[in-house]
């Protein structure tokens, strides 16, 4: 199969040589590649009959389903920009996006609509709005007028894709300060889908549950079918169990992608009741740190020969490197301390490790890159990584080094290269506690404390300012229903102990139990460790 620039050009090969092929399986019936192709054709026209034009950008808040795929790519093929917003995110933060993308066109559900009306999103910037489901709250089109204007005018040809084109603006979650609207060119989105297929060796045929709804625009340049759970996409880490493995048995699911959130509730569930998904060949796992009881539990829900991979990457670069769980647990000196192994880079994606620095980098220079084994920013380059931030160019300078062979992303995170080349993450830069005896990274350092049984997760935290940071541990405890509890004295001088008998942790005194860590609406893995500092702040105080 060719590879086309547009992601979406591979719906027009599919719906010849795969016509059949269900592109979508669902409790409402099923939508083959050539239905798919037809319907996403019919709704490009209607668009371009009623203003939206090649680069108009175009915000799309619809549910996963039909109506979602038929959208994402009809605005693909016509070379519209597609702007892309957690609705998890909260509505300020949702506002400063919209504000900052300058959208043109509102596509959303009627709540959406609502919202953009009551919050201002888009004000003096939207001109059309196209309504999905139910009834229609304002003026504009809705999706079933949008159809047949399509159906009744000229026949949709397909726009030609440059590589450098701008295909998407896609925001980050926010988990470590405001959401920056990442650009997706057409030449980036077809260079993360041929990385996904080879490195994870995903065939034409296989059934993807899409529990990150985003994932399924790559499932037709995979050739693969999507299935879309009932669930609450902006709470992953709070989904009904049940609602993820009846469709994988059901469906005959051959390859998902979880949070670290997601796998753990389902394992939890699925482990005790001795639930088996045969038909799962492959799990991916990202968005956080994954730890190995959850990879361990989830395993025996899998046949022998399923792989969990565990591939580390950002909204910036996707995906960047990648380890399996069986990797993890038969080969890597995986000791407390050391951060957590996300294994080589992938084939065609470079990766630095350089000296710490919170200025921006203007050029790029050799000397930048620390010895093997020293601990710094990761900095990667290659064809699936943004060059840039829309409208930003502050984070630009503060992300973006310009070289000879193009633009390097620094990805804000720490670690280093172990003797075999694997990188090992130790945590967020922006996040690391500076004290009067060194900095302390928050990964590393929690994962020694993370070895007590009762510790469902904990966040190192610093309180004032460095260099003089006093470091505090907050831990969540493993029982649901005593995480509201406060943790025993005892126990409190069990968990302190383990990091006395680290030279990295033994500074660490203070520990203060929480009940809930507040977490990132993406995957719902994150620990928002700045919200946890202030809230640190005044139990210490």
């Amino acid at each position: 199969m060719s590879n086309p620039t547009n992601i979406a050009a591979h719906l027009a090969i599919l719906s010849t040589q795969r016509p059949t092929q269900p592109a979508l399986l669902s409790r409402h019936g099923v939508l083959t590649f050539r239905d798919l192709e037809e319907r996403s054709n019919c709704c490009a026209q209607g668009l371009k009959e009623i203003g939206i034009q090649r680069g108009t950008r175009t915000v799309l808040m619809v549910t996963p389903g039909v109506e979602f795929l038929v959208l994402t790519f009809a605005l693909i093929k016509m070379n519209a920009v597609l702007v892309l917003v957690d609705p998890g995110m909260g509505w300020q933060n949702l506002k400063k996006c919209l504000e900052q993308s300058k959208p043109e066109a509102f596509v959303g559900t009627p709540l959406a609509q609502m919202a953009r009306i009551f919050f201002g999103w888009g004000r003096g910037s939207v001109k059309t709005v196209v309504t999905v489901g139910g009834f229609r709250p304002c003026s504009g089109y809705s999706f079933a007028q949008v159809m047949r204007r399509g159906a009744s005018g000229s026949t949709f040809a397909a726009e030609v894709s440059e590589s450098d084109d701008l295909a998407a603006i896609v925001f980050t979650s926010g988990s470590t300060g405001r959401p920056k609207g990442v650009v997706y060119t057409h030449g980036m989105f077809s260079s993360q889908a041929a990385l996904m297929r080879d490195s994870f060796q995903i065939e034409a045929g296989e059934v993807d549950l899409a529990t990150f709804p985003l994932f399924a625009l790559f499932d037709p340049a995979l050739q693969m079918t999507t299935v879309f759970p009932e669930m609450d996409f902006t709470r992953p880490g709070e989904v009904d169990p049940l609602k993820i493995i009846n469709p994988i048995q059901e469906y005959k699911v051959t390859h998902m992608f979880g949070s670290p959130a997601l796998l753990d509730r389902v394992s939890r569930y699925g482990e005790g009741r001795g639930i088996k998904l045969p038909t799962l060949r492959r799990v991916l796992s990202a968005g956080a740190p994954v730890p190995s009881r959850v990879l361990k539990r989830f395993a025996t829900l899998l046949t022998p020969d399923a792989e969990i991979h565990t591939p580390y990457g950002a909204t910036e670069a996707l995906p960047v490197c990648s380890i399996t769980a069986r990797e993890l647990s038969s080969q890597i000196d995986n000791r407390p301390g050391r951060g957590v192994c996300v294994g080589p880079p992938l084939a065609g994606i470079h990766l630095a490790v350089i000296r710490i620095d919170d200025g921006p980098i203007p050029l790029w220079s050799e000397d930048l890159r620390v010895a093997a084994g020293e601990i710094g920013e990761l900095v990667v380059w290659g064809p699936n990584v943004s060059t840039d931030y829309f409208g930003m160019p502050e984070a630009n300078n503060l992300a973006k080094i310009k070289s000879s062979e193009g633009i390097r992303h620094r990805m804000g995170d720490l670690g280093y290269r172990d003797e075999e080349g694997r990188v090992w993450f130790c945590g967020r830069k922006s996040q690391r506690v500076i004290t009067s005896q060194g900095p302390l990274f928050t990964v590393a350092c929690e994962g020694i404390f993370n070895e007590h049984p009762r510790v469902f997760r904990s966040a190192l935290v610093g309180l004032g300012e460095p260099p003089e940071q006093k470091p505090v541990l907050c831990v969540e405890l493993e029982d649901a229903e005593k995480r509201m509890a406060k943790g025993s004295p005892q126990l409190r001088q069990e968990i302190l102990d383990l990091g006395a008998h680290h030279a990295q942790t033994q500074q660490i005194r203070t520990l203060l139990f929480h009940p809930s860590f507040p977490v990132d609406v993406r995957h719902n893995a994150k620990i928002f460790r700045e919200q946890l500092a202030r809230w640190a702040s005044k139990k210490v105080s």
